[in-house]
C-alpha cells in the first residue's frame, strides 16, 4: 500500500503494508492536538493498519482546534497484547494522563512487551512518569523537557527521536515525521 505525503511542497510516497498491524492511539477527552492526532491516524489507516482510539471517556473527544473524535474504548479497557503499537497524542489536554495509573501501566506494558511506543508534544511526560524513558533518548514539547530529564531520559533536541521501538516528537510541526517514524517501526 502507498500513501502520498507532501514534505516541503514536494510529493513523497510512503509504501508499506500495515494490513496486519493494530494500533492504539490514546487521546485526551478535551484538548488533544488535532494535527498530532490526524497525521498519524490518517497515514496509518491509509497504509492498512487497524487503529483504535482510547480515551478517559466514551463521549466524543474534542481537539484544541475543534476536531471531534469518537473514542472506540476507555483506556481502562485496553490490553497492550491486542496491539502492535501504543501511541499517546499530545495537546494541552494530554496532561490528564501524566499521573494516570492506567495510562502509565499501558506505557510500561508496551515497553516491556517490545511494542512500538510513541508519544508526541507533552505526552512523553506520561511515559517519563511511567519510568519508561529512563536511559532512553527522547524529546518532547519544550515545556516538558525538564520533566523528561529529571526522570532519567537522555534529552535530544530534535523534532523526532527514535530509540529502539520508542519514538517521541516535539509537537505539531513534527506530526508528519512522527507518523512516518511510526510506520517504519511497524513494518
Amino acid at each position: 500500500m502507498a500513501a502520498t505525503t507532501f514534505i516541503c511542497g514536494k510529493e513523497q510516497t510512503m509504501t508499506a503494508n500495515l494490513k496486519e498491524k493494530k494500533v492504539l492511539m490514546i487521546i485526551a477527552a478535551q484538548g488533544f492536538q488535532d494535527e498530532e492526532f490526524g497525521q498519524p491516524y490518517n497515514l496509518l489507516t491509509r497504509l492498512g493498519a487497524t487503529v483504535k482510539i482510547a480515551c478517559s471517556q466514551k463521549n466524543k473527544a474534542t481537539g484544541m482546534f475543534g476536531r471531534e473524535v469518537q473514542p472506540d474504548l476507555l483506556i481502562e479497557e485496553c490490553k497492550v497484547d491486542d496491539y502492535d503499537a501504543v501511541i499517546f497524542i499530545g495537546g494541552a489536554g494530554a496532561s490528564e494522563y501524566f499521573d494516570n495509573q492506567t495510562a502509565q501501566a499501558l506505557a510500561r506494558a508496551a515497553g516491556a512487551k517490545d511494542k512500538v511506543l510513541g508519544a508526541i508534544c507533552i505526552a512523553p511526560a506520561t511515559l517519563a512518569n511511567a519510568g519508561v524513558l529512563k536511559g532512553k533518548r527522547a524529546t518532547s514539547f519544550p515545556s516538558e523537557q525538564g520533566r523528561l530529564a529529571a526522570k532519567g531520559a537522555q534529552l535530544v533536541k530534535q523534532n523526532v527521536v527514535v530509540d529502539g521501538k520508542l519514538v517521541t516528537a516535539v509537537g505539531p510541526q513534527a506530526a508528519r515525521d512522527f507518523a512516518e517514524a511510526l510506520v517504519r517501526l511497524l513494518q
